[in-house]
C-alpha cells in the first residue's frame, strides 16, 4: 500500500476553535439576540457530542432547557443564530485568535512538498474553514486542499461517515489510499465507518472519548524540540509526526 492522501478534520483537530471561535461566539450570538441561553465550559463539553450547530442548539434546548418556550418560527431563529455566530467565528479568526495546533503547519507544509495530497472533511461550515486557514494558517492555503468537504454539502453529518465518502469520491482515491485525522469520537466513528486509518490527536474536549479503534491517539503532532506524547495505539518510537511518521503508521 501506498500512502496517496492526507483527509483533516478541522474543529479540534487543525485547530483548537472549539475553545477559541465557536463556543465564545455561540455565547456572543445568544446575547446579542436577547437570550439568556449561555454555554461554559462544562456544558459546552456535553453539547459537542451532538455534531453540527444548528443540530446542537435544538439539542440544547431539548435537553437543557425545558424552561424555554419554542416560538412558532423556532427553526428560522436557529439559523439565523447559526448565521450569526459563523460572523462573530469569522471576525474572531479575522484577527489572529484561533492559532493552528502544534505540528499542523510544519506537516502540512511537509506533505505537499513529499507530494501527498490533501483534503478536509468537516461538519463546520465551508465559510469558518475558509477564514480559518487564510488567517491563523496563510493567504493562499485553501489552495493546498484540493477537496474541502464541508457544512451541509452531505445530509448525514459525523458520526456518519458521509463526508468522508464524499471526500473520497471527489478526489479518486480509496480509503486504503489515505490518512484520516481527528480529534474527537464522533469524528474517528465517521472516519473509521469510511474505512479509513486515523490519527487522532485529542485535545481539552475531548480527553475522556473513546478512541478504540484509532491507529494511534497522540496529544497533538508535536515538532522537533516540542514532542508530543503517545496516549494509545502504535508507537513509532518518535514523539512527531512527520511524512516518514505517517507512511509508517499506514503501513500497519
Amino acid at each position: 500500500m501506498t500512502l496517496h492522501a492526507l483527509l483533516f478534520d478541522v474543529d479540534g483537530t487543525l485547530a483548537d476553535t472549539e475553545r477559541d471561535g465557536h463556543r465564545p461566539a455561540f455565547n456572543q450570538a445568544f446575547a446579542d439576540a436577547g437570550l439568556d441561553w449561555h454555554w461554559d465550559v462544562a456544558l459546552y463539553s456535553k453539547l459537542l457530542a451532538v455534531t453540527g450547530g444548528k443540530e446542537r442548539m435544538k439539542h440544547y434546548i431539548d435537553h437543557y432547557r425545558p424552561d424555554y418556550r419554542k416560538p412558532d418560527n423556532f427553526d428560522e431563529l436557529v439559523a439565523e443564530l447559526h448565521k450569526a455566530k459563523t460572523r462573530i467565528y469569522s471576525a474572531l479568526a479575522a484577527q489572529g485568535g484561533i492559532p493552528m495546533r502544534p505540528g499542523v503547519k510544519r506537516l502540512l507544509a511537509e506533505a505537499r512538498t513529499a507530494g501527498l495530497r490533501l483534503a478536509i472533511a468537516t461538519t463546520t461550515t465551508p465559510e469558518n474553514v475558509t477564514v480559518l486557514l487564510e488567517h491563523s494558517l496563510g493567504a493562499g492555503t485553501q489552495d493546498w486542499f484540493e477537496v474541502i468537504a464541508a457544512g451541509d454539502i452531505v445530509p448525514a453529518k459525523k458520526p456518519a461517515p458521509d463526508i468522508y465518502h464524499y471526500a473520497l469520491e471527489k478526489m479518486g482515491l480509496a480509503a486504503a489510499d489515505c490518512l484520516a485525522f481527528e480529534d474527537s469520537e464522533n469524528g474517528l466513528r465517521a472516519s473509521l465507518g469510511a474505512g479509513l486509518k486515523t490519527l487522532v490527536t485529542v485535545n481539552d474536549y475531548t480527553l475522556d472519548h473513546d478512541f478504540t479503534g484509532a491507529a494511534v491517539v497522540l496529544t497533538n503532532l508535536g515538532d522537533p524540540g516540542a514532542p508530543n506524547r503517545r496516549i494509545a495505539g502504535a508507537d513509532l518510537g518518535q514523539p512527531f509526526v512527520d511524512v516518514a511518521y505517517l507512511r509508517a503508521l499506514h503501513q500497519l
